[in-house]
């Protein structure tokens, strides 16, 4: 155990000590900013995610209350219970609800079909859950999937074709991840996920599911279902359900495609990251956009919306998402994680054709440490490392703890060859 490690573990420690009645969220923030320790990350992403009271002497009711409420979901919005016998499969009544329960098919196929794909790199979401969920496992939502087809244009990350989820080949699920469901084995990690998903797209008919949100909600049930106290494992569901309503609250306009070319929208988003991509590094910026038209719908749009957990293993993501939650201006640190992705690859790129560099852009390189990439993200946010094109006069300027980045970038490679 490294002792940078010990040093972090520490200090977050500290911040979480049991007998503080009420945690510091700054100073919770700043300790969690380079990432979390495994043991403490589950109970430090509720805090970060705004799920937990920072209160402690709270949290007992609090939580009661919660998964109580959610239960209460569950019973309310997948068993379907007929109130008369005029209630049927065939009554067409508006006030039926066998009519909204064929309609909630269209959405159950497609987060049915994503879910039994998710992070196929690791066997986690196809083992059987310790703990199902009393009354939700009862009910088998796969097999209320009617097979009804769904168009392309309704996938919201295939807006843009090259954008397509299933590029990644890191990400590719194999065949036997799509199996039909053993029952005899017992519910799945991922139809507890799917259960979550449907759910929230019933509360939020304004989004309802978007292709994608199944990449956004995996990290966090995985946390939460793998901690070590199995008291808070054993209510993972239910906290998973409330941390991503947290979570789409903050990036729900990434998925909602009427408010795209809106100041919150995702091509407002893009177009920011341009800018900053175009005022640190002109030079690449001026290969790669204005010389081979690589357009930011093609990588950026992936990037950005789903917070780049398409673009790593599932532990790199989790480590990346630390930093991500702890920043004090949520997100505003994402940006600089993706410049500092390009930029850790700059003289490939430099060189690179159009189609090569949309293969690494699109299929980010293995073996890349992201704590590296957070460091680096930092740095240049901070103010230091320079940019690429400061002037000397500005370069002389800036922090004496300012380095020049061809010399940060060498840094960055020596410690990937440790």
């Amino acid at each position: 155990m490294s002792n940078r490690y010990l040093e972090r573990l520490q200090r977050v420690e500290g911040v979480l000590l049991i007998e503080k009645l009420k945690i510091d969220m700054k100073e919770l923030k700043s300790a969690c900013s380079y990432g979390i320790p495994d043991l403490l990350r589950p109970i430090g992403w509720r805090l970060l995610l705004n799920y937990l009271p920072a209160e402690r002497q709270l949290w007992k009711q609090f939580l009661k209350e919660h998964r109580a409420n959610y239960d209460t979901l569950v019973e309310q919005l997948i068993l379907l219970k007929a109130e008369s016998e005029e209630d049927h499969p065939l009554n067409e009544s508006t006030s039926s609800e066998w009519k909204g329960f064929f309609e909630d098919n269209v959405t159950l196929a497609q987060i049915d079909k994503d879910v039994r794909r998710l992070c196929p790199e690791i066997q986690f979401f196809q083992q059987r859950t310790l703990f199902p969920h009393k009354s939700g496992s009862r009910v088998n939502l796969s097999i209320r999937v009617t097979g009804a087809e769904l168009e392309a244009q309704d996938f919201r990350v295939d807006k843009f074709g090259v954008a397509n989820l299933k590029n990644s080949a890191r990400r590719r699920a194999s065949n036997d991840v799509c199996s039909p469901v053993d029952h005899i084995q017992g519910e799945r990690h991922w139809q507890v996920v799917e259960r979550i998903l449907f759910i929230y797209s019933k509360l939020n008919p304004g989004v309802k599911y978007v292709q994608g949100m199944n990449e956004v909600i995996g990290p966090l049930y995985y946390v939460f279902a793998s901690d070590s106290d199995k008291e808070w494992a054993e209510f993972a569901e239910a906290d998973t359900f409330y941390c991503f309503q947290q979570l789409m609250t903050e990036i729900k306009d990434n998925f909602i495609r009427t408010l795209d070319d809106s100041q919150c929208g995702i091509e407002s988003m893009m177009r920011s990251f341009h800018e900053l991509f175009n005022s640190f590094d002109a030079q690449l910026h001026q290969h790669m956009v204005i010389d081979l038209q690589i357009l930011p719908q093609f990588y950026a749009f992936r990037w950005l919306s789903l917070l780049l957990s398409q673009e790593f293993a599932l532990p790199d993501v989790i480590t990346l998402w630390d930093s991500l939650f702890a920043d004090t201006l949520r997100f505003s640190l994402l940006p600089y994680v993706c410049l500092a992705m390009i930029e850790s690859q700059r003289d490939y790129l430099l060189s690179a054709s159009f189609a090569e560099s949309l293969r690494l852009l699109q299929n980010f390189p293995e073996g890349i440490d992201v704590g590296t990439l957070v460091c680096l993200a930092h740095d240049i946010r901070e103010g230091r490392v320079c940019s690429i094109e400061a002037p000397q006069n500005e370069k002389k300027t800036m922090t004496s703890r300012a380095v020049n980045f061809k010399e940060k970038l060498k840094e960055f490679a020596n410690n990937l060859k440790k």
